[in-house]
């Protein structure tokens, strides 16, 4: 018996990491002078991810990243940068994660890294918060395209696996092969939610063991290059009755106020209160949005932020949003980009049913009956 000695053709080495923008170090390094700090240490996930071309920071994905990064206001912008990870992940990281050539400070294993990376005179997050939102919020070149190249490979996933779904098949069935194809991606699953017929008053149901019934709702958050895409769909194995299509329009012309009021230049929570204003205009409760959160920004974060009456910031030029409105009998969510006056739906796929709603091609159950 002769052993094989090469990798199996299936596996393929991990895609490069970009190498550092340089602009982003500047915006940096002008956040902390302006400030009248001597530079800034980065320790969240969104921040680091959106820094350093969106390595794998993590081992378990529920821990906080592995590494803190700091920024030195005064140095070159090419020389500024240093981070710090442990001992027994920076050669890994290095090599598989960090762009390249980035100075790395190795921490003892079981110490913290930030700790380590934090200093006296150094902006922290916390206390640049809204700047830190803002510079994440501008989709540069580079990270639209990996954001638009993530967004419509998530939602082909969508469409596969609910295209072979039945009412037989179990709610984790079905939440296992959208994790499995997720992963085939390279990208992490951070959230998957499936609903069958007998949860759906839930508005975040994690898969059982039940059947999907006649209806159901998956959910998918999928995370590459540090950028989430988030996508939600309805398969049903029935023709789809009156209420149900009246249902769907009501829920589309909320999530058009959110959007109509999502321009740049426009805050958050005004967006979010004429998005809310909506339910009732169209049948439902006043205060049906007070039962689940409505979405809001998207890109580094699941939502940066997630919309509400006291998120005031402005928003930029071109920035990606993922408004979810919700009711007892439908819900809706695409990862969908403002660039100016335009809006583009980022998780499309052809293949999925939709209907016209002023300028955007919006998703309709999968009826398979």
């Amino acid at each position: 018996m002769t052993l094989e000695t090469t990798l199996p053709a299936a596996v393929l080495p991990l895609a490069p990491v970009p190498a550092l923008d340089l602009a982003k170090v500047q915006a940096l390094q002008e956040l902390a002078r302006s400030c009248g700090a001597d530079g800034i240490t980065l320790t969240t996930q969104p921040s680091l991810g959106w820094l350093l071309g969106g390595g794998r920071l993590h081992v378990s994905l529920a821990a906080p990243p592995l590494v803190a990064a700091t920024i030195s206001a005064d140095a070159p912008r090419d020389d500024a940068l240093t981070v710090y990870a442990t001992n027994n992940e920076a050669d890994r990281l290095a090599l598989e994660e960090l762009p390249p050539n980035v100075r790395i400070h190795p921490v003892p294993w079981y110490a913290s890294v930030t700790a380590e990376a934090s200093r006296a005179d150094y902006l922290t997050e916390a206390c640049a918060e809204a700047e830190l939102t803002t510079l994440r919020q501008r989709l540069g070149d580079a990270d639209l395209a990996a954001y638009g190249a993530l967004c419509r490979e998530a939602a082909q996933v969508m469409t596969r696996v609910l295209e072979t779904a039945t009412p037989y098949l179990s709610e984790r069935e079905l939440a296992r092969e959208l994790a499995a194809q997720t992963l085939d991606l390279g990208a992490d699953p951070l959230v998957v939610l499936v609903g069958g017929e007998s949860r759906r008053r839930h508005r975040h149901p994690l898969p059982t063991d039940a059947p999907l019934g006649d209806r159901a709702l998956a959910v998918l958050c999928a995370r590459r290059q540090g950028l989430i895409a988030n996508v939600s769909r309805w398969v049903q194995f029935s023709p789809q009755t009156e209420a149900q299509i009246r249902y769907e329009g009501r829920i589309t012309a909320i999530e058009k106020a959110f959007l109509d009021a999502s321009v740049p230049g426009a805050r958050l929570s005004d967006a979010f209160a004429a998005g809310c204003a909506a339910y009732g205009r169209v049948g439902y409760d006043d205060l049906e949005w007070r039962n689940h959160h409505q979405g809001g920004v998207a890109g580094f974060a699941g939502r940066d932020p997630r919309g509400t009456e006291l998120t005031d910031c402005v928003l930029p030029d071109r920035f990606a949003l993922a408004w979810n409105p919700s009711s007892p009998n439908t819900k809706i969510e695409d990862t969908i980009l403002r660039d100016g006056e335009t809006l583009t739906v980022l998780t499309h796929d052809p293949r999925w049913p939709t209907q016209r709603v002023g300028e955007l091609d919006r998703p309709l159950p999968l009826v398979l009956a």
